[in-house]
């Protein structure tokens, strides 16, 4: 069996717990360790003072949103292309994946010379204040042009995950994370660059992941040819392409803003509070972008089997992912409930107030977020089976929808603990919408399963 064929197996045939450590480990992995370092980045800032740490709170946001332009077409396109792979349109899933890839390009080029021509006000609205300001403006010059390459990644993880080459996305992820790790203190400390350190670590390691996706590309080892001459942009495409894509756009975009409000917010309190609500989006970050690995090689299991018409498998796939998913946060969860101070004490020289409100925060968080993996399955299951508005309307809960609201009502009669409590509440009415549009869900498929049962005994009678 050639390697197009594993690949292939290991999404229709092998067993859901073989498929599932195959297909989700390597990619948690490698988010794991991307998140991780993440928070290597914070560790070392944190040793310049509370404004840098601040700085970098500031410009993360931003480039999430450069990042969910790799989103916006590489998981519109994945989803797209597991369905198609399932259905046996190999040639048509290759034109997807390079519309994806080479659009995604585009527009991220697009975005990024923009945000840079309008960089000082976007960072003002972001939360900046005076003195952090000059340390945010110093690290996103560097870092968001650097975004270019983590739009390449981000496609090509969606694209490479797709196509059941999860270890491939796992290497690319673990290298450039490896490397930033190495890089930080060096730029930061050795050469005494401070926060532009950071930022030029952090585009080294996204160019070395770009390379790892390139060899992959021109060693011919993906099921895809990536050229210009197939991409189409046929109506059909492109709305299989945003129905998905566009959903996990505004969810990147939501999650931007709900960073974005709670800088602002905690900015009442001083440079500390930010810096402290900093850290713990981070470490929040590590726990979700993990489950976030993970549920990447859930979906080409579900949009494979739902475009092969296998719902027992499909069925088993979302009963197994939950249950993992769920150990894993809920171990997460304890461990950054119990021990709070401890942990943000790591991002600081000594700031009591960055320590008590991070703390604070993170212990309630550390509770909330054991509902995470339930809540993912669902939202991604959804945009795995093409259903994009259920999928949209699941992703934006937690930082849109739900978490909105709350951010914008609760300081005004809570003070700093609604500020602290505004992500706890979210997830929660998060969960309750999620039961709710899960039920329907497994009705319908079903429905489905019992007419292709019918079918199928026609056609064999």
């Amino acid at each position: 069996m050639n390697n197009q064929s594993k690949k292939m197996a290991l999404l229709g045939s092998a067993s859901i717990p073989k498929a599932l450590l195959a297909m989700g480990i390597p990619t948690m992995i490698g988010m794991l360790v991307n998140a991780f370092y993440n928070l290597v980045d914070a560790y070392f800032v944190g040793g310049l003072g509370e404004s840098q740490m601040g700085a970098i709170s500031v410009v993360y946001p931003l480039g999430q949103v450069v990042i969910g332009l790799g989103l916006l077409f590489g998981n519109g396109a994945a989803s797209y292309i597991s369905r198609l792979l399932g259905r046996g349109y190999k040639e048509k899933a290759d034109a997807v994946a390079s519309t994806a890839l080479y659009s995604s390009m585009s527009v991220g080029a697009i975005i990024i010379l923009i945000s840079m021509l309008f960089l000082h006000p976007i960072l003002k609205l972001l939360g900046a204040t005076d003195s952090i300001l000059p340390y945010a403006t110093t690290y996103a010059g560097i870092y968001i042009v650097s975004c270019i390459f983590n739009v390449f990644n981000v496609t090509m993880n969606n694209i490479v995950t797709s196509e059941g080459a999860a270890k491939t996305t796992m290497c690319a992820l673990l290298i450039g994370a490896v490397l930033n790790i190495a890089l930080d203190p060096l730029f930061i400390y050795v050469f005494d660059l401070g926060v532009a350190g950071a930022a030029i670590a952090t585009a080294i390691s996204q160019v070395v992941s770009t390379l790892v996706y390139l060899t992959y590309i021109l060693r011919r080892k993906s099921v895809f040819h990536f050229r210009i001459k197939d991409c189409t942009y046929t109506k059909e495409v492109m709305c299989e392409i945003f129905k998905i894509g566009i959903p996990t756009l505004i969810f990147q975009i939501l999650t931007s803003i709900s960073i974005s409000l709670i800088n602002n917010a905690a900015g009442d309190y001083g440079d500390s509070a930010i810096a402290g609500m900093g850290v713990v989006t981070r470490l929040i970050s590590m726990v979700s972008l993990s489950v976030f690995g993970f549920i990447k090689g859930f979906q080409p299991i579900a949009g494979y089997s739902y475009g092969a018409k296998n719902f027992n498998r499909l069925r088993e796939a979302i009963k197994t992912s939950i249950l993992w998913s769920t150990i894993f946060c809920v171990i997460f969860g304890i461990i950054l409930a119990l021990f709070p101070a401890a942990v943000v004490s790591q991002f600081t020289k000594g700031d009591a107030e960055m320590i008590r409100i991070g703390a604070a925060s993170l212990r309630v968080n550390g509770l909330s977020i054991m509902l995470f993996g339930f809540n993912t399955v669902y939202s991604s299951l959804f945009l795995a089976l093409g259903k994009g508005k259920e999928g949209f309307i699941l992703g934006a809960c937690r930082q849109g929808i739900c978490f909105i609201p709350v951010i914008l009502l609760l300081p005004t009669v809570w003070g700093l603990n609604g500020i602290l409590y505004a992500q706890p509440i979210a997830d929660m009415l998060s969960t309750v919408i999620t039961v709710f549009m899960a039920i329907p869900l497994h009705k319908n498929l079903n429905e489905m399963q019992k007419q292709t049962a019918a079918i199928n005994t026609d056609s064999n009678g």
